[in-house]
């Protein structure tokens, strides 16, 4: 019975240990999660804009340009995978990496090659201890990304697409990140960034709005040369904060989940204890009844 109450007791303290750490955590993410959302609602308006600009210029000019244009010279494609860096996020990083697998074996159903570029210290080490050969990746601060960071994985994947077919150049580029629709629901999503699909843009305008006409100075291939390098990396940009904040709020609801479990484990190893300590206590007195008796005798 001693040796129980023991044991139950370490338990105990190390469950709090846990609960002190999760609660933390949660704090932690409760803390920047807001910082997140405003970050994301901030990038959306220009997001939208550039999309519908780039949308426009692509409908109402017939210039032939290579990052609208598919590519026949090859069948290498690039999939970026945005993750995080840490874990403690419930099945954050893992869902996202189930769609990229799921979106890999499509492509190689396709007949294609994949060339796959990571982001996040998790889906790295994933694909790392399965000896998946990377075409690039990234770690850093992934509940919080910089315009530095997101500028430095479209210009690497933007040189990939532009690269000649020998040099490893690829035909398509392929994102896959996690949305943020609110704080209970975060899904993961696969988006076609490049060629660039004119639908899109007006899919975003809205089903019955009508894109507005744009007078091209100096001319449409000079326009679609600066503004389609800027659409490619806000939107991997926007792709970055929106996964920014699902992880964050992930986690929270994660660490949230941990603390209310480590707390019944509390009451659970308590409850235990005490019903150790009680039949220690029941045994004792029995044997000093026995011992009387057995003296009265």
């Amino acid at each position: 019975m001693a040796g129980q109450q023991r044991v139950y007791k370490a338990r105990i303290k190390s469950t709090q240990a846990l609960k002190k750490m999760f609660r933390a955590q949660e704090l932690i993410a409760a803390s920047r999660i807001g910082r997140a959302r405003d970050r994301v609602s901030m990038a959306s308006p220009y997001s939208r804009a550039i999309t519908r600009a780039v949308s426009a210029v692509a409908t109402h000019s017939s210039t032939s340009h290579p990052y609208l244009s598919e590519r026949s010279d090859t069948n290498r494609v690039a999939v970026l995978l945005i993750a995080s860096d840490r874990g403690m996020a419930g099945a954050y990083s893992a869902s996202v990496i189930r769609e990229t697998e799921r979106l890999i074996e499509r492509l190689e159903g396709q007949g294609k090659e994949v060339a796959l570029y990571v982001s996040g210290r998790r889906a790295l080490s994933y694909y790392t201890f399965r000896q998946r050969a990377l075409a690039g990746s990234w770690i850093g601060e992934s509940d919080a990304p910089t315009v530095e960071i997101a500028d430095e994985i479209a210009d690497t994947l933007l040189s990939a697409f532009t690269a000649d077919a020998a040099d490893g150049g690829v035909a398509e580029l392929h994102v896959v990140y996690t949305q943020f629709v609110n704080m209970v629901t975060q899904r993961p999503r696969v988006v076609r960034m490049l060629p660039l699909e004119v639908v899109e843009g007006v899919a975003e305008a809205g089903e019955h709005e009508t894109l507005p006409l744009y007078d091209f100075e100096p001319s449409p291939e000079v326009v679609l040369d600066a503004l389609l390098p800027r659409y490619v990396r806000s939107r991997i940009h926007a792709s970055l904060l929106q996964a920014a904040a699902s992880e964050l709020a992930a986690r929270q609801r994660a660490m949230h989940t941990a603390t209310e479990n480590a707390e019944d484990l509390i009451r659970t190893f308590t409850r235990l204890a005490n019903q150790a300590r009680q039949g220690e206590i029941t045994q004792e007195i029995s044997e000093i009844v026995s011992g009387a008796d057995a003296l009265a005798s």
